[in-house]
């Protein structure tokens, strides 16, 4: 007796293989939202040093070697919080922090998350 011959596609373990992509890609997929935060400064932004005398900003400068500076003075990490706390009781517009170009993003989270836990209720940054 002659055998027939099979003329058509056997589709199941294809279908089989796209169900596991599937779902290899549904628990990848939320993963890949979290990569940070991408800041980036428009080059068209003019830049000016000139701050007004009357202002009650307090401004917080972060170094590129990530080391706190207030009013020229380094404030170390441990001493941060309190410093924060003091001078904002004062400066009461809120948080100027100047981050030079090379600084770590770290160290400006942690400045902003310290100021937030110091009560300061407004945060601007700016690249210096």
């Amino acid at each position: 007796m002659r055998r027939q011959t099979f003329n058509e596609i056997n589709i199941t373990p294809l279908t089989d293989i796209f169900l596991v992509l599937l779902i290899i890609m549904m628990v990848i997929a939320p993963m890949l939202d979290q990569q940070g935060l991408n800041l980036a400064i428009p080059d068209y932004v003019e830049k000016t040093q000139d701050t007004p005398k009357d202002n009650k900003i307090l401004t917080v400068t972060v170094s590129a070697d990530n080391k706190y500076y207030i009013d020229g003075q380094e404030i170390s990490e441990k001493d941060l919080f309190n410093t924060v706390k003091e001078k904002s009781a004062t400066l009461t517009d809120g948080l100027m922090i100047e981050a030079e170009g090379d600084s770590q993003h770290g160290c400006v989270v942690k400045l902003m998350d310290t100021a937030r836990n110091a009560g300061v209720k407004s945060i601007s940054i700016t690249e210096i």
